[in-house]
């Protein structure tokens, strides 16, 4: 079975597709900056023929056209027409309450998909276009959507309501809903595949740290709790968002600094995480670079999120009653060595002993880095969201 997986944001389409024997991925590449003055196109095969293109892209439709029209070219596409593409899976960022699991596009789905617009404003709007698009592109072909929120609607009650007015919960659906689920899901299955244990004995704490970042007790196989909230702006510290702070400092700021609504959600969303704390940059990369200069800014943003994610390990473990695994991916799970050494340091009468040696960055590899008296493992696991939404699709599909 052949399936193109999609992932539409506001003004991009990243996609792969895939022949689901051997799990082969036949394409992949980007669609960007569409409905900017200057779009830009990205394709690599599975020879390793590249295409980029710099051309306006006007919408997500175009952006589409344009990936289609290289998937099928005759001299580096991998098909011969749109018509061997037997099922489109879509990442879907929030779906509500209403979607415990994968499911088949209806109208209904859609429907759905737009009330949850409030809840993720960037996200749902694209990806609802990308489907309608295909739609209009490739009418005959079923899609799936894959919610980000699925994967933590196991969290019991007392995890995801917050302590408001439960009116608010019951009208208006104010609730801890999580985020990175697909990413949570993906990296716990493999952990317990390289532990060789089955999923259903296990209890995982999973650290998804990016850009945007996300913490999940996995409790056979379930998410148990995770750490972003009604929005992907609770949490840990991330690129330029603050995580969890005092729900009275936006009141304190609009009333002291005279700030309206939209300049505080900048604040928390745009200007602060990485780049508030260093001043110097909202990627990791440039923080971990200058915290060697021993830039005390960008050494204190490191012992933020480090003191962070431990503390999330430890109320996560105590959730669970014990911990078996610990999983690093993400972008700055997977190449910031600096945080997994910090996060895990003096962990010892936890259970958990880092291997400095393994925990040096080489080859990006799937590997232990605890020790190997270590009770609690520790793992990086590079994250495989694509794959999951193929799997998904073609269980539905197939």
């Amino acid at each position: 079975m052949k399936v193109l997986v999609l992932n539409c944001g506001s003004s991009s389409i990243k996609y792969k597709f895939y022949k689901m024997t051997g799990e082969q991925v036949l394409a992949s590449g980007i669609v960007e900056r569409i409905g900017m003055e200057t779009g830009g196109f990205k394709y690599k095969n599975r020879l390793g023929e590249e295409i980029k293109i710099t051309a306006p892209i006007p919408n997500h439709s175009d952006g589409l056209a344009i990936m289609f029209k290289h998937l099928t070219h005759p001299e580096y596409g991998v098909i011969k027409n749109v018509s061997e593409i037997e099922v489109v899976g879509h990442r879907g960022v929030h779906g509500g309450e209403k979607f415990e699991k994968s499911v088949i596009v209806t109208e209904e789905v859609k429907d759905e998909i737009r009330r949850c617009i409030p809840l993720a404003p960037l996200h749902n709007p694209a990806n609802l276009e990308g489907i309608c698009a295909c739609e209009k592109l490739m009418p005959k072909t079923p899609q799936v959507v894959v919610f980000d929120t699925a994967f933590h609607q196991t969290i019991p009650s007392q995890n995801y309501i917050y302590p408001l007015p439960y009116d608010l919960y019951k009208k208006d659906k104010i609730r801890r809903y999580g985020f990175h689920g697909t990413s949570h899901r993906y990296v716990s299955q493999e952990c317990a595949k390289l532990m060789g244990k089955p999923i259903e004995e296990l209890k995982i704490v999973t650290c998804h740290l990016g850009n945007g970042s996300s913490i999940c007790a996995v409790n056979g196989g379930k998410s148990m709790d995770t750490s972003m909230g009604f929005t992907p702006l609770a949490g840990v510290e991330m690129g330029t968002r603050c995580g969890d702070i005092d729900p009275a400092i936006p009141l304190f700021l609009q009333k002291t600094k005279n700030m309206s609504i939209d300049e505080v959600d900048t604040i928390m969303n745009k200007k602060s995480g990485f780049l508030g704390v260093s001043g110097v940059s909202p990627d990791l990369r440039d923080v971990t670079q200058k915290a060697k200069e021993m830039d005390e800014r960008c050494l204190l943003s490191l012992n933020i999120l480090s003191y962070q994610v431990k503390k999330y390990v430890g109320a996560y473990a105590a959730e669970m009653n014990g911990l078996d695994a610990i999983v690093f991916c993400g972008g700055v799970g997977e190449n910031t060595e600096e945080v997994r050494e910090t996060s895990m340091k003096n962990m010892e009468f936890f259970g958990v002993e880092l291997d400095d040696e393994r925990n040096f960055p080489y080859a990006r590899v799937t590997r232990e880095i605890s020790t190997d008296n270590s009770k609690v493992k520790v793992y990086i696991i590079f994250t495989d969201e694509e794959i999951m939404i193929a799997r998904d699709s073609v269980e539905l599909c197939g």
